[in-house]
């Protein structure tokens, strides 16, 4: 057998995954994707396979939970529809960390694949919005009209600094890998992310508009912070006067 006919293990794959990914993305979905890019290179799979089932997956799971919201606050309904879209959605996220991974390794890695990847996270991400905030109204609970549409805006930060994250620059307020910095960082981890707002379905569907506010406060207070921080950098690095 030539070295051609091996194929990598998860190791190799893992090593070369991306470094600034948050705490539970580290610890919970690389290992799986590095074992999901390990069999897609046996199967002789591209990369941008990996990338169109994370969409099917993702969005397919956030118009399931659309479409039963009517029936989501019956008996224990909210359980089973929390558990299942909580495997579903952790499994395309961890398509989508496999699928970089497998490009890297096979040199597969194209312009348009990296396109491909950018636009199906933001599909994925735009069901998930609706989805949550699907699962607000059905509760029926009084919130400020403005909020669904905040939340829907201030959660295109995630979408933007994720590209820019995929693109070589640096987004990161605080650089440091400390545990807990990683802990804090938490909220802006998107497999996190996608753990509580399943668990928020399976447990109490009701509380879900506490989450749309949380995560709106969380997305604001970063915009606003990185606004600052970029403006004091760049007001710094400008030519000297003379």
């Amino acid at each position: 057998m030539s070295a051609a006919d091996v194929s990598p293990g998860a190791t190799a794959f893992r090593a070369v995954a991306r470094a600034d990914a948050g705490l539970f993305t580290h610890r919970f979905n690389y290992p799986v994707a590095a074992r999901l890019a390990s069999a897609s290179f046996r199967a002789r799979l591209r990369p941008s396979a990996l990338t169109l089932a994370n969409l099917v997956l993702g969005v397919g799971a956030s118009v399931a939970v659309v479409a039963v919201t009517p029936w989501l606050h019956r008996d224990l309904v909210h359980v089973g529809v929390g558990v299942a879209v909580w495997l579903i959605w952790q499994l395309a996220y961890c398509l989508d960390c496999a699928d970089g991974q497998l490009a890297r390794v096979s040199g597969k890695s194209s312009p348009a694949g990296g396109r491909l990847d950018v636009l199906c996270d933001i599909a994925v991400q735009v069901a998930l919005v609706a989805a949550v905030i699907a699962v607000s109204a059905s509760a029926g609970r009084e919130y400020p009209v403005w909020l669904p549409g905040v939340f829907a805006a201030s959660w295109m930060v995630n979408m933007v600094t994720s590209v820019m994250a995929k693109e070589g620059a640096n987004v990161s307020l605080v650089t440091s890998r400390s545990l807990p910095v990683l802990i804090v960082k938490l909220v802006r981890d998107y497999g996190f992310i996608v753990t509580v707002i399943a668990a928020t379905i399976a447990i109490a569907p009701s509380a879900m508009v506490w989450v749309m506010a949380g995560f709106t406060l969380v997305n604001c207070g970063f915009l606003a912070a990185s606004i600052g921080l970029t403006a004091r950098a760049a007001w710094r690095s400008g030519p000297p006067t003379t």
